[in-house]
């Protein structure tokens, strides 16, 4: 129950700055991603010893076929993730005076081809930072996972919304920010990127995908 809590508590501090500061009045402008990626670091670094600090279906997901998950929790830590990202975007709506706020439009092909690489990047980097016995016991790694958040939503975040999280999705379309219709993109291209970088992983540091004890995740 303590990781499911602090999977939910986690999502819903990302999605809860997300919405800030994305959404008029008082939006961050062009600040906004560097704040994400601020609460992202920081609750990484408050409940990785918990539950690992996923906040994220597609990385746990992937750290799932990567095999630091085992299949009972994966779950509870999608409902909690999820939980999270809807109560946060209801928080946002009340704090911001329910704006009317326009869904993003989007190019579906450019919009997938984004959200895949970015979030194959943040899985990539989870495992690698977070999983393998290589950088087992270091202290960067939340700096890093955040940091991969900043840099896709300031690479395309224009182009996608920079998601990189099916629930930061489903928040964002709560919130109004993103159309319902769309949401697909975001669960295909997350996903797909996840399962593509438990697969590179494995290719990469078969020695790590081996460990025979879980360490953060």
């Amino acid at each position: 129950m303590k990781k499911y809590l602090t999977e939910f508590v986690g999502t819903f501090f990302l999605v809860l700055t997300i919405g800030s500061t994305v959404m008029a009045p008082n939006d961050a402008g062009a600040f906004a991603p560097l704040a994400i990626g601020a609460a992202l670091m920081v609750m990484v670094f408050a409940f990785g010893h918990v539950s690992g600090a996923h906040y994220n279906p597609a990385v746990t997901v992937s750290v799932f076929l990567r095999g630091k998950c085992a299949a009972s929790d994966v779950p509870g830590y999608l409902v909690a993730q999820c939980a999270g990202a809807a109560v946060a975007a209801m928080v946002v709506l009340l704090l911001k005076g329910n704006p009317a706020a326009g869904p993003m439009q989007i190019d579906f092909t450019r919009a997938l081809i984004a959200e895949f690489l970015y979030t194959f990047a943040l899985c990539s980097v989870v495992l690698n930072v977070a999983t393998s016995r290589s950088t087992s016991g270091n202290s960067f790694y939340g700096l890093a996972i955040g940091f991969t958040v900043l840099a896709g939503a300031y690479s395309v975040g224009a182009v996608s919304g920079g998601a990189f999280n099916p629930a930061v999705a489903l928040g964002a379309t709560l919130m109004g920010l993103f159309s319902a219709a769309n949401i697909w993109v975001y669960l295909v291209a997350n996903f797909a990127a996840a399962a593509a970088a438990a697969a590179f992983f494995k290719l990469i540091d078969p020695e790590g995908a081996e460990a025979p004890k879980p360490q953060r995740v």
